[in-house]
């Protein structure tokens, strides 16, 4: 793939301090993006001529829409931002339950919306939303051993209508030539402990855990100018945990 198809091409890509975050953003710079860096935490990261940074609450719709007032072009959206809780379903509370879908679903719908506003004036836009392997299939107790890292039923459940949404989205803009996908990656090594990573390890044909590196080829491919017919799809990343 040639650097200069995506030269000056502007992306937004919130979480962009989080692990997928940070190797996203590290990508789309060497491909020739203009990477507009979004998260409430920038304090990692370091602004450079490519790589523009924005602090921003993607759960406030008015800093949302503020921050879409000063953009007239847009060539890309990875809505990339997320997070989870930990504790047992029988202790969730309320509170820990609406702050994952604050940022799961409402942050990644606002990011959403402000984008396609911009992206039918202009008749062109990629849109690609992160989802998880978990928003497809449940995710196995057995794996998480005495980690006290068990997948929370409210990650599940908004990863599960990012999924959706993106569904919708191509449904209904995709006749502004917008296309909107979805990238579900598998569980991404982040020094869990080990009985964790031996017991995921075990129940994936790869027999290992995802790199963040590993999703960079379906996100090159998903915001790739030449692909034009691509719209709706969950794309899978997972070494094969969800073949079986």
């Amino acid at each position: 793939m040639e650097q200069q198809e995506f030269q000056l091409k502007k992306v937004i890509l919130t979480g962009a301090n989080g692990q997928l975050g940070q190797s996203f953003a590290s990508m789309l710079v060497k491909q020739g993006f203009q990477v507009i860096a979004v998260d409430k935490n920038i304090d990692n990261l370091t602004a450079t001529k490519e790589l523009n940074l924005v602090k921003l609450d993607i759960t406030n719709s008015q800093d949302v829409n503020d921050f879409y007032s000063e953009l007239k072009d847009i060539y890309g959206l990875i809505n990339n931002a997320g997070t989870a809780v930990f504790t047992p379903f029988e202790e969730r509370t309320a509170e820990e339950f609406m702050s994952v879908v604050e940022v799961n679903l409402l942050g990644t719908f606002l990011m959403a919306q402000g984008a396609v506003k911009i992206m039918k004036n202009n008749q062109i836009g990629k849109i690609v939303n992160i989802g998880s392997i978990y928003g497809v299939v449940s995710s196995d107790e057995r794996i998480y051993g005495q980690s006290k890292r068990n997948n929370s039923e409210v990650y599940s459940v908004t990863k599960a209508g990012v999924i959706q949404l993106s569904k919708y989205m191509a449904a209904h803009f995709g006749k502004y030539n917008i296309q909107t996908n979805c990238i579900s990656p598998g569980g991404v090594f982040n020094h869990q402990t080990d009985d964790f990573i031996d017991n995921y390890n075990s129940k994936t044909p790869s027999g290992r855990m995802a790199r963040p590196a590993d999703f960079d080829a379906a996100m090159r491919f998903l915001l790739d100018e030449n692909n034009s017919y691509t719209n709706g799809q969950n794309i899978v990343v997972d070494g094969g945990f969800t073949a079986w």
